[in-house]
């Protein structure tokens, strides 16, 4: 991962950091661009200061950051300026899309070479499910909390191929027991495993690198969901040992809608075939019949991308870089425990998100007895002005608040009252 040196070195040379430390990025661009936001509030550590880099309504507290994560005022300005570029030159700019990889690759423990952007972990996930080459019978295993992004995939090779899903209940309380169900599960025709690295129903953190070290072992492919992960809390993709990783700017890391990155790693590039191809899928080709694919998992790039997004992805991962990795999860993980805290104190509530250390972060889900989490839904966001997510899958039947870094401690006041409203 990029360390504090590299990245205060990275961040006085990018562009994208000459947003964040408030100069232009070309020369007479500041005539047709908006203004950066002043950052000098960030020196001092405030939370309420990192707050006030979102545009983020006030009208209501939001807790849902699971599902759609707003962007800042700075990734905002970045993306602007570089639309307005484009408009202005007529070019598309894709030049910036190396540095960019560059940038992702540093933070998350990668090879530039080993990063392709994507519009979400959605692409990434369908980019591995129909590139890998599969046959009627193999078997794919993941946990019956995936997402549709990441469960439905697999489910249409499954209609269109013949594949067999297999799915395991993760287990809340041990991280040695969700490790145990999937061996259980493994037979001679498994083919790949996957699992989300954060769970998006109750938020169960899995440990990702002993399922890895499993399936190296075992010779099958490792695949992780990370939908949920990057942004929430500090990783390396080299550590961790997986052979694929997808994931989605639009949440945790706070980048634009419809973008994301989807990691290969470079030892098992060729195993992965193109679903789809385009300009930049090729090293060389000659009509009619000779063509080559780009040596780079980027060959997944298959078409015009929007520069001015993927520019504002970055702004995204080096406005969390300056503000701290370790203490955005901790951050996260302090306001969780509190509101456990608070949460237990009523009767009739049930935390569903573990309680065991290394199992949670940012991410605490709960139900009320007797009550239908719809319901509750409506009421916490109309009657309360809380903005959560309902938890429907497998009939889960909750409430999923997730924390970050525009919450704080003076969200735990309304959310107690709420739920004593609510559990009363």
């Amino acid at each position: 991962m990029m360390n504090r040196k590299t990245f205060l070195k990275y961040l006085a040379t990018s562009s994208t950091a000459m947003v964040l430390g408030h100069r232009t990025t070309r020369a007479g661009a500041s005539a047709t661009t908006i203004p950066p936001t002043d950052l000098s509030k960030l020196d001092t550590g405030s939370w309420t200061a990192i707050r006030e880099l979102y545009p983020l309504t006030r009208k209501r507290i939001y807790f849902n950051t699971g599902g759609l994560g707003p962007t800042s005022k700075p990734v905002l300005e970045a993306m602007q300026r570089q639309a307005l570029r484009q408009a202005t030159d007529g070019e598309h700019h894709h030049s910036l899309l190396q540095r960019v990889r560059e940038t992702t690759a540093g933070i998350f423990g990668a090879n530039p070479d080993e990063i392709a952007f994507v519009r979400n972990a959605t692409e990434g996930n369908s980019v591995i499910a129909c590139g890998l080459d599969l046959k009627a019978g193999d078997e794919v295993i993941f946990e019956s909390h995936a997402h549709p992004g990441g469960s439905f995939p697999w489910l249409a090779r499954q209609k269109e191929l013949g594949i067999k899903v297999r799915i395991f209940e993760p287990d809340p309380h041990n991280p040695d027991e969700n490790l145990r169900r999937i061996i259980s599960l493994i037979s001679n025709r498994t083919r790949v495993i996957q699992v989300s690295h954060i769970t998006a129903p109750t938020g169960i953190l899995f440990d990702v690198a002993a399922i890895a070290r499993a399936c190296r072992e075992r010779g099958i492919w490792f695949h992780i969901d990370g939908a949920q992960s990057a942004g929430m809390i500090p990783f390396s993709l080299t550590a961790i040992g997986c052979d694929s990783y997808a994931t989605s700017g639009h949440k945790w890391l706070n980048g634009p809608q419809e973008s994301g990155f989807l990691y290969i790693a470079k030892a098992r590039l060729e195993e992965v075939a193109c679903s789809h191809a385009g300009a930049y899928s090729s090293g060389h080709y000659v009509l009619p019949d000779n063509f080559t694919y780009a040596p780079y998992v980027h060959r997944h790039e298959y078409g015009t991308r929007d520069a001015a997004s993927i520019l504002g992805l970055e702004t995204a991962l080096l406005l969390q870089q300056r503000i701290g990795p370790d203490r955005i999860a901790g951050h996260g993980k302090k306001l969780v425990a509190q509101a456990r805290s608070i949460l237990g104190k009523f009767q009739g509530v049930e935390i569903l998100t573990p309680e065991h250390p290394s199992m949670h972060n940012s991410i605490l889900s709960f139900r009320i007895a007797g009550n239908d989490s719809g319901e509750l839904y409506r009421r916490l966001l109309e009657e309360h002005h809380l903005r959560c997510r309902n938890v429907t899958e497998r009939d889960i039947n909750a409430i999923r608040i997730s924390w970050h870094v525009y919450n704080s401690e003076a969200d735990l006041e309304p959310l107690e009252k709420a739920v004593r409203s609510l559990a009363t």
